[in-house]
This record gives C-alpha cells, structure tokens and sequence, in this order.
C-alpha cells in the first residue's frame, strides 16, 4: 500500500474515533438525565441531543472533506503513476534506440513508443537529406482521416523548423498553419535537435478532431521523444558518416577500390547470363601532361568533374569507383557488353564536354568488359577491361573499345592452365609426402 493511502486511512480512523467519543458522551448525558435527578432532566435531555446533532453534523462533514482528500490523492496518485509509467517507456525506447543502425530502425521503435504514450495521436517522422536542403518522410502511422504526410517537406516552408520550437498547426480560421499543414487537421511539428543541429521534424496528427484534447501534456511527450530521436539520429549519422570515409574517395568522393572489390565479388555469385555485369574502365588521356604544366589544384579540379559528369550520368543501380591515379572504374549490373559499349561512348563525349569548360583539352579512353561471359573471377573481368583500355590507348586515345571473345577464350584457358598447375602441385606434393613415409 503506498503511503498517500496509508495517510488517508489514519486520518479517517482519527475522524471516527472522535465522532465515537463524542456520541458516548452524547449518550452518557441522555442516560444521566434519565436516570439522575429530575431537576436537570430537561437540560441534560437538550444537551445530549445536541450533543448528538452536533457529532453527527461533524461526521458528515469531516467525512466529505475526507473523501474530497482521498479522492484528490488517488487522483494525484494516479497522475503520478501514469508519469511514472510514461518515464520507464522512454527510458526503454531511449536504450532501444543505441542499437538502431537506420533511421528505419529508429521510426520502428519510435512507432511502438508513440503507439503506447500517446494513441490518440498519429505521427509522422521525417529526416534531412545529406545535403540539409529537403526533409524526407522515413515513414508514418496511426493516420487519421484526411491526414496524409508529404513525401519530401522544404525546411522554408516550416514554422517548427525556422523557429526551433514545437509549433501546433490549428484548424481555426485565420491561424498560423505551415505551408505543408493539412487545413481539416490539427497537427503539432516538433523539430529533433541534438548538437546545435537539426536532424529532423516529428508531426504528431489528432486522431479524435476534439478541442479539449491535452495539446500540453503531447507537447511535454513530444518533447521527450524529439529528444531521444535527435540523439540517435544523430549517432546513426555519424556512423553513416565514418562509413562513407571508409568506403569513398576523398578527392572526387567515389567509391574506392575496398568497395569496388565487395561489389565484383557480388556480382561474380550471379552466374544467370541472361543477367551480366559489364565494367567500364576509364583513363584520363595525358592526365600527366596536364599535371605538369597547370599543377596539382587544377589536375584535381579535372578529376573531380569528371568523377562528377560520370556519376550523374549512370543509373542509380550503377557503382563508379576511383581505381587509382586517374583511373576510374563503372561497374553495370544487368548490362551487357554491347549496351556497355554505347554508355561508354556517351560518357567519352562528355568527358570531352568538359574541354570548354576548362579551357583546355580533356578526354578519356575506354575499356569494357563483361562477366560471368568473358570471365568469371572479378581479377580477370578487372584484366580484361584493362586490356581493352590499353588497346584504346594504343588506337590514339579517345575512344572506347570492348573485350574481345578470344580474349576471353584466352583468359579461360590461363584459368584452366592455373587450375591444372594448382592441381599438379598438389599431387606432386602428395607424392613427395608418400614417398618420404615409405622411405
């Protein structure tokens, strides 16, 4: 029992040991005026009722007052429990949250958080994209009825967002509503900051359309929860972060050749050829040329718009690394060696695009290979777009030339020739080793 009931109940067994105490004596004045002398019958009668009225008088007063305390506690009590409950579950969903590794891990948990504190809300979460210029919808739930979240949300278009603080989106005429507010629904937008960043904006729909829904009391939970996202939001950036600098190359900000390796090994598993990967390997013509005589910045300059030109022209499906120096690599899932062929002449005329920009002249030669069709092993796919790029070199540069079949043919015979020789070492080492013994 806690100790606001046990205080409740000693006070109520006080107020009825002295209602007690006073209807005994009440009684004890009514007997002696019974039973003792008669010259005081008619005061000791008066005062015993009296006496009485006023007990009982007191009781139901102090019985009210009573139950209006007990009942202001069990009220206070229960609003205490409630916020004892509410702490435990962000406590949980705090702790929850250290071991999401997406921000899809992260709006799972915050959607069995909200489910549970606030239900009568439905939430939406949104998160900045890398370059801080939009907000993308990670994913919502618990919607109500003419509420449906936006899929992208600019920051300019947000009061929430250019203020810092929650913002409540009222269905009222002539209220100050964001642009991307829903006019049929009240909605209440709180911004996640953690580290004097924002990371994202959490949207929090009434599901009852009541007036006299606590907007307080969510503000206070809202509150909580932003908090507990902006954190681990901002961890998951981080380590987002930390990978992409593993995984990139600083200078252009293509993938290095450690990821390069990962996406080939991949490849190389799909042995479906109605499904090839082509790889696309790309030389910068007289790239040292250029270094010498305008120096390292402007060298750089022209590797990183030529990182640029080719990575926004392939598909999203497409992987473009920096194989090294001025080399770059584009790995095309799906693509086989003809259709490879003509995006890389697409790319040739672009690079040579660059010229006017740069004022001076910039090209590129090209060489594409296939697999599982003309190898198999991600070295040998690597070896033979090598080989096609050194033949474009040797045609005068500027152009794009393919794996050839023989070439191929070749490469797998060099493939059978190694197995063959790992093979016969193998036995002659057995052979060795049996020989020894017998000796």
């Amino acid at each position: 029992m806690s100790p606001e009931i046990r205080h409740g109940l000693a006070r109520a067994r006080r107020r009825f040991a002295i209602f007690l105490s006073m209807q005994i004596c009440g009684c004890g004045v009514m007997l002696w005026a019974i039973f003792g002398p008669r010259d005081y019958l008619l005061f000791s009668t008066i005062s015993g009722l009296a006496l009485c009225i006023i007990s009982l008088s007191a009781l139901l007063l102090l019985s009210r007052q009573g139950f209006r305390d007990l009942l202001m506690r069990l009220t206070a009590l229960s609003q205490e429990n409630a916020a004892t409950k509410q702490v435990e579950e962000l406590f949980e969903m705090t702790d929850m949250l250290q071991a999401a590794e997406s921000n899809a891990d992260a709006a799972q948990i915050l959607r069995a958080t909200t489910s549970s504190l606030v239900p009568e809300f439905g939430a939406a979460l949104y998160v900045f994209n890398v370059s801080m210029d939009r907000l993308d919808l990670v994913e919502s739930w618990n919607e109500p009825e003419g509420f449906e979240p936006d899929q992208v949300i600019v920051p300019t278009n947000c009061w929430a967002l250019k203020r810092g603080y929650p913002h409540v989106n009222a269905t009222t005429p002539g209220s100050l509503c964001c642009h991307h507010a829903t006019a049929i629904i009240r909605t209440v937008e709180i911004p996640m900051l953690a580290k004097g960043q924002t990371f994202g904006l959490l949207i929090f729909a009434d599901r009852t359309n009541d007036p006299d829904t606590n907007i307080e009391g969510l503000k206070r939970v809202g509150r909580a929860l932003a908090d507990s996202m902006s954190l681990a939001l901002s961890n998951i950036s981080l380590r987002d972060s930390l990978k992409k600098q593993t995984l990139r190359d600083p200078l252009t900000g293509l993938f290095n050749r450690r990821f390069m390796d990962e996406v080939l090994e991949e490849a190389t598993k799909d042995r479906d050829r109605d499904k090839p990967t082509s790889v696309i390997m790309i030389d910068l013509d007289d790239f040292k040329k250029l270094n010498d005589e305008h120096g390292h910045s402007k060298a750089d300059a022209v590797l990183r718009d030529v990182a640029e030109v080719i990575s926004s022209s392939l598909r999203s499906s497409d992987t473009v690394c920096r194989y090294g120096g001025e080399e770059l690599i584009a790995i095309l899932p799906h693509t086989n060696l003809p259709d490879a062929g003509r995006v890389a002449n697409i790319l040739r005329q672009k690079v040579e695009g660059l010229s006017k920009r740069h004022n001076m002249p910039i090209t590129a030669s090209f060489g594409v290979a296939e697999v599982p069709n003309d190898a198999a092993r991600p070295d040998d796919v690597i070896l033979l777009a090598d080989a096609a790029l050194y033949e474009a070199k040797a045609s005068g540069k500027n152009c794009v030339k393919l794996s050839h079949p023989d070439r191929g043919a070749r490469l797998q015979l060099v493939e059978q020739e190694r197995e063959q020789t790992i093979g016969g070492a193998s036995r002659s080492h057995t052979e060795l080793t049996q020989g020894a013994e017998s000796a």
